[in-house]
Parts: structure tokens; C-alpha cells; sequence
């Protein structure tokens, strides 16, 4: 019998269909159902990685925190991007990968029965943890317009009340692309204070926006920086999702349990991984490398939409992947998905569990296939919705 914390807790689908897919073995199939991408990590994290295989300190549990080399990257690179600065040591604590990150995040701060806000759609792996962390998710739901995504900051702000423990972000939002700005933090500063909630900002993909503007980090507001707790990710900015590695930011109030729950939870991030990530963040030339990586995937973004512009597609405003109207189509996704797949030998997934909303959507990613594979997305589309 399935234990109560996960009676509520649905699959994320991303799994069924890649194993699917690799059982057809196929080269012809598109693959655009899991955050994957082509593109390689930075070189000088390629090297560190192969000279850590032979160093006796990179094969160890210490430190649990994570090594100094890189809180210190972590922590510098969060800081210029937040605007403040923060201590490696009592500020910073390195984990095995963004959503472990999250879920400490959400066991350091969530009690049973506490309400967390999260904008609709939503990663599913994200409300996911809130309900394991007990939490109760509270959404607000994003408005698809010929823009992209749209929230609303006063509905953000007001769906935090006496029952919320923390908002949830990611800024751009996976998977629908949704960018939050400084209306959005302005607006959720006096509530998070007056009902004393975290935000706990998922910064995953927040250098991957397709409008050509730097990051909107909510610590930039006085209201929010003793508030924020910041967790990144090597996996999708650095392109380095087999190392695991990510890293928790904030007050020095809070890190030291989140610290402890790692320690009781996952123990330490991998050891071989860690100074490739550090010498990522601090490459010469890594803004540079990071832009050229946005461009490339805003370019294979811009493919798909060209394909499918006669079809219900919201534009996302960054990030890896877009999202498909099934019921415009009067379709489910599940049925949308499996005539995609058998018609038209293209592998995405439905998005039911992922937030009230994800019962009419099915995501693509644009991130792991090369423009020319792209191209004739249009075609494979036709087959699987013939008129």
C-alpha cells in the first residue's frame, strides 16, 4: 500500500515516454520529451573532470557543505547577479543537483500542512516535492498571451497568506518560458514580510531568456534579500546534467538548516564533479560562452515556432522548451502525445500533475535537436492531426 506522503504525488511522464522512445531505438524520432541538449559543457569543466578521476580528495564524503573552491564560485556568481554578497562559508552549501536543492529547501523552511505558492503551469517535479515536504501547493495561474506567459503580480501577492511558508519561482519558468520581473518581487515583498514566507527562487535557467536582458533576481529588492534563498544548477546553464551538481544561496538564518537536512538527506554532491563546476563558473570568457548558448537555443526555439505557427503554441520568453494547446486541437496531451508518436515520429510529453492547468498542455523540447532536425516539425505535425 503507497505510504499517505505520496498518495498525491503522480509520476512526471517524462520517463514513460523516453522509454518508449529508446525501446523503438529509432533515429528518425524526434526526440523532444526530456531537458536534455545536445550542446557541449565549457571545456575547462571537461578537463577538471577527467584530472579529478585521479585525486584523492575528489573521492570523499568531505566536506559535506561542499568543497571551498566552489561555494566560493557559487556564491560569487549569485552574488553578482543578486546584487549583494554573500559569505562561502556560513551562506553557501553545495548539493547533488538543483531539485535536491529545492526539496532541502522546502524541508528547511515547509511544516506540515503549510501552504507554498506556485505559479500554474508548473514542473511537476517541483510540486512534487512540496507535497513531500508536507507542503500544500497554492497556484496562481500564468496567462497565455500572443506575447508569451503572463502573471499577474497583485494575483501573485495575494495568494500568500497566513498558511504560506514560501513561494516557489523559477524565472524563466519550466516549461512554460514564464519571465517574472521586478513588478513581480516589488509586489510579493510586503506579503513574504507580513506572513514571514521565504521565497525560494529556482534559478536554474534564469541566464537563458530569450529577450536579451540580464537576469531579474528577486534578492535585488530590499524587501526580498533577507528573504530569498537562491538554488542553481551546473545542468541546464552549464550544460552539465551527469555531474549533479547545484548549490543553495542565502542567509546565513536559514542555510545552516538547510544544510542540515542535506546532510541527513543525500549527505554530499559528488566529489569528482565539484572543481569542474567551480572552473565553469569562473572560466574566462563564460558570459561570453553562456550568451552563444542562449542564442543557439533561442534560435532552435524560433524553429519550432516558424514549424508549428499554425498551431496553438505559446511562445516561452526563455529556457528549453514550449508548450502545445491539446484541447485547442480537441485533443488531451496524452492523446495528442501518443498520435504524435505513432504518426509522426515525434516523442513529447503530456502534462497532466504538472499544476491545474498542465491537464490541456504538452511540452517540446527545443533543447536537445539540431536546427535541421527541427525543420519539417510542421510535416510530422500534419501526419499526426491529418484534416
Amino acid at each position: 500500500m503507497t505510504v499517505s506522503r505520496l498518495r498525491d504525488i503522480p509520476g512526471i511522464g517524462v520517463d514513460v515516454l523516453g522509454d518508449a522512445a529508446d525501446a523503438l531505438a529509432d533515429p528518425e524520432l524526434l526526440r523532444l520529451e526530456n531537458l536534455d541538449t545536445d550542446l557541449r559543457p565549457p571545456h575547462a569543466a571537461l578537463i577538471a573532470t577527467h584530472q579529478a578521476v585521479d585525486q584523492d580528495a575528489a573521492n570523499s564524503y568531505l566536506p559535506f557543505q561542499g568543497g571551498m573552491a566552489l561555494r566560493e564560485a557559487a556564491a560569487a556568481h549569485v552574488g553578482r547577479i543578486a546584487g549583494r554578497s554573500y559569505d562561502p562559508a556560513t551562506e553557501c552549501v553545495v548539493v547533488a543537483g538543483g531539485l535536491n536543492g529545492v526539496l532541502n529547501s522546502l524541508l528547511a523552511t515547509v511544516e506540515p500542512g503549510d501552504e507554498v505558492v506556485l505559479c500554474d503551469p508548473i514542473y511537476a517535479g517541483l510540486v512534487n516535492r512540496v507535497r513531500l515536504a508536507g507542503g500544500v501547493p497554492r497556484f496562481v495561474r500564468s496567462r497565455p498571451t500572443d506575447a508569451g506567459w503572463e502573471v499577474d503580480p497583485e494575483e501573485l501577492a495575494a495568494a500568500v497568506g497566513p498558511r504560506t511558508a514560501a513561494v516557489l519561482l523559477m524565472s524563466p519558468s519550466m516549461p512554460s518560458g514564464l519571465l517574472l520581473d521586478e513588478r513581480h518581487w516589488a509586489a510579493l515583498a510586503e506579503p513574504c514580510r507580513r506572513h514571514d514566507a521565504w521565497l525560494i527562487y529556482d534559478a536554474a535557467m534564469e541566464r537563458i531568456r530569450f529577450d536579451g536582458l540580464p537576469p531579474r533576481h528577486p534578492a535585488r529588492d530590499a524587501g526580498l534579500a533577507e528573504r530569498t534563498i537562491t538554488v542553481g544548477s551546473a545542468s541546464k546553464e552549464l550544460r552539465m546534467i551527469g555531474w549533479r551538481v547545484g548549490w543553495v544561496v542565502g542567509p546565513a538564518s536559514i542555510l545552516g538548516d538547510i544544510r542540515l537536512v542535506g546532510l541527513t538527506n543525500v549527505v554530499c554532491q559528488v566529489g569528482l564533479a565539484q572543481r569542474a563546476v567551480a572552473e565553469a563558473l569562473t572560466a574566462r570568457g563564460a558570459e561570453e560562452e553562456m550568451a552563444a548558448m542562449t542564442d543557439e537555443w533561442r534560435l532552435r526555439c524560433e524553429t519550432v515556432l516558424d514549424e508549428l505557427a499554425d498551431y496553438p503554441v505559446v511562445r516561452p520568453g526563455g529556457g528549453w522548451s514550449l508548450l502545445v494547446d491539446a484541447w485547442q486541437l480537441r485533443l488531451r496531451p496524452v492523446e495528442l502525445s501518443e498520435r504524435l508518436l505513432t504518426r509522426g515520429k515525434v516523442v513529447a510529453t503530456p502534462m497532466d500533475g504538472w499544476g491545474p492547468s498542465g491537464e490541456r498542455y504538452l511540452r517540446l523540447v527545443f533543447a536537445n535537436e539540431p536546427v535541421h532536425r527541427l525543420r519539417g516539425l510542421a510535416d510530422r505535425f500534419a501526419a499526426a492531426l491529418p484534416h
